[in-house]
């Protein structure tokens, strides 16, 4: 750990700008931004675009397996893009309603939103006059003010919120990625489900090992748990496939 310069207090910064001290360690981006749409999209364009083109593949040609491949691919991902952009914007919107609340109480109910901040602080165990200090300093800036409030009130940090169009975006390479690779062998033509199938368990394997890395679990077990359900949605998919050209 490094040692503040003399003269220093904890916390101060240098000409850089940058913390004299250093604790060890760094978090990930944890707010539900690219990363969640990203393994969402990757997972679901993998999932769906081998278990369609399982499905058409027991029951129709080569070419009508890759136009389906295709169309699945590009629906998919324009769906997804959609959705995610949709759902992000919303609970920013949702974010920004509260904001507006805490900011309004804040202006019109200020003796009664110390009040409350001095007894969140001392739940957390500070004492009645370090929780007064804490707090006048915190109501000096409105902007913090609020934020904190909604931090400590409702877990939810306004000045961390998610970027929908970043969310958009990899929702939609990730899945067009995704739902490409079972599609290879086709398009090289081949015209082989195995093939198709093989590039597709390859690519729940990469994805899932590659989800590991932002997590504390094991890259095998991320990685089987990806192929297990995968191959569980292909194969029910295949077989409704079998089914429905036994039947017509």
């Amino acid at each position: 750990m490094a040692n503040p310069e003399p003269g220093s207090q904890p916390g101060d910064s240098g000409q850089s700008g940058e913390p004299a001290f250093d604790v060890g360690h760094s978090h990930s981006d944890v707010s539900g931004g690219w990363l969640r749409a990203a393994a969402f999209g990757a997972m679901d364009g993998l999932v769906s675009n081998t278990s369609l083109i399982a499905g058409v593949a027991a029951a129709e040609s080569v070419h009508a397996t890759i136009v389906s491949g295709i169309a699945g691919l590009l629906a998919g991902a324009f769906s997804m893009a959609l959705g995610e952009y949709t759902s992000v914007t919303t609970a920013n919107e949702q974010i920004d309603s509260e904001v507006h609340l805490e900011r309004r109480a804040l202006r019109s109910r200020p003796h009664d939103e110390r009040a409350e901040l001095v007894a969140m602080l001392r739940e957390l165990g500070m004492t009645a006059e370090t929780a007064e200090i804490a707090t006048d300093e915190i109501h000096r800036d409105e902007n913090q003010a609020v934020n904190f409030h909604l931090v400590r009130e409702i877990g939810v940090d306004p000045a961390a919120k998610p970027s929908a169009r970043v969310a958009a975006g990899s929702s939609f390479a990730m899945f067009a990625i995704g739902a490409l690779l079972p599609l290879i062998p086709y398009l090289l033509g081949f015209g082989s489900l195995v093939a198709g199938l093989a590039c597709g368990g390859a690519g729940l394997l990469v994805a899932g090992g590659l989800t590991a890395r932002f997590t504390s679990k094991a890259v095998w077990w991320a990685a089987s748990r990806q192929l297990l359900f995968g191959a569980a949605a292909v194969a029910a998919t295949y077989l409704v496939g079998l089914l429905i050209a036994a039947v017509l």
